[in-house]
């Protein structure tokens, strides 16, 4: 069983930055790869990043790509995703997961966290 508390969520201007994070319990963290899927307001949750259970390889939404950064620390049993010029658009639920694998979907996700609100005004 593995527990993920995300936080680092809150209210931004458009352009500028958050970094969200992801704390994992237990002792199997680099058994998993890491991601971060969002929910917009009357939106499906979607895809935004992922890392490798190595953390060799990271992999992006094209929506994103340039502008977020997947990074984890398996000290910290953390993962983060550095997000920088922000948009309107990128306002959502942010969800923190866990699979045996990278995905891109949610029904192979093994684990989610609650989710942390990012809100971007103009």
């Amino acid at each position: 069983q593995v527990q993920l508390v995300e936080s680092g969520g809150g209210l931004v201007q458009a352009g500028g930055s958050l970094r969200l994070s992801c704390a994992a319990s237990g002792r199997t963290f680099s058994s998993y790869a890491m991601h971060w899927f969002r929910r917009a307001p009357g939106e499906e949750r979607e895809f935004v990043s992922a890392i490798s259970r190595s953390g060799d390889s990271t992999y992006y939404a094209d929506s994103v790509k340039g502008r977020f950064t997947i990074s984890r620390d398996t000290a910290k049993n953390t993962v983060y995703l550095e997000m920088n010029s922000l948009k309107l658009e990128d306002t959502a639920v942010y969800y923190c997961a866990a699979a045996t694998i990278v995905v891109r979907t949610i029904t192979d996700v093994d684990y989610w966290g609650q989710g942390t609100q990012v809100t971007v005004s103009s």
